[in-house]
């Protein structure tokens, strides 16, 4: 299926991605344009929220654009954080079901498709592995599975701090060993 918008998106960001600022500017208004349809649909368009997600939106992409792969469909890492600012409002302000469209009933055409290479799962696995299992859990609850750090910790009956010491641990190893350190 043909992505028109990912289509106009893709060349701006990776011109913004290589240090064009103009190039910046006009992908974040195309993103910010395309937001606020996305969260005015899924918020019954009469929330004085949507903009309010839409700048904390762009706020965390500015932050983690570092973290774009190339290899990922621009609109499918954009959606990604999108849903996690939509999801963590829902659990600050606790979810009204009759209000908001479940992502799970979404049509499939509505989700972008992320093609993972073979055995990106493979590999992710074998990393998780070499961590503690108190690390690879934090890892996994707050970066994959997207709890929030208190959620992780109620979840591991563990303290706030103990979850963001074995992310941070965590992480430092899997960078280590993917960079080759022991």
């Amino acid at each position: 299926m043909r992505n028109d918008f990912e289509d106009q998106l893709r060349p701006i960001w990776l011109d913004a991605h290589a240090g064009d600022e103009a190039a910046y500017r006009r992908a974040l208004a195309l993103i910010a344009d395309r937001l606020r349809g996305y969260f005015a649909r899924r918020m019954g368009g009469l929330s004085p929220d949507v903009e309010d997600l839409v700048q904390e939106t762009l706020l965390a992409l500015h932050l983690q654009r570092g973290t774009y792969d190339t290899g990922v469909p621009v609109t499918a890492w954009v959606h990604g954080i999108a849903r996690h600012k939509l999801v963590d409002l829902w659990r600050r302000r606790g979810r009204s079901e009759g209000l908001f469209e479940s992502f799970d009933e979404l049509a499939d055409d509505l989700h972008p498709a992320v093609h993972e290479e073979p055995g990106v799962q493979r590999d992710l696995d074998q990393l998780l592995g070499s961590l503690t299992a108190a690390q690879r859990q934090a890892i996994v609850d707050t970066k994959l599975e997207g709890l929030s750090v208190a959620d992780a910790a109620r979840r591991a009956g563990v303290s706030e701090s103990a979850i963001k010491v074995n992310v941070h641990r965590g992480l430092k190893r899997l960078a280590g060993l993917i960079r080759g350190l022991p």
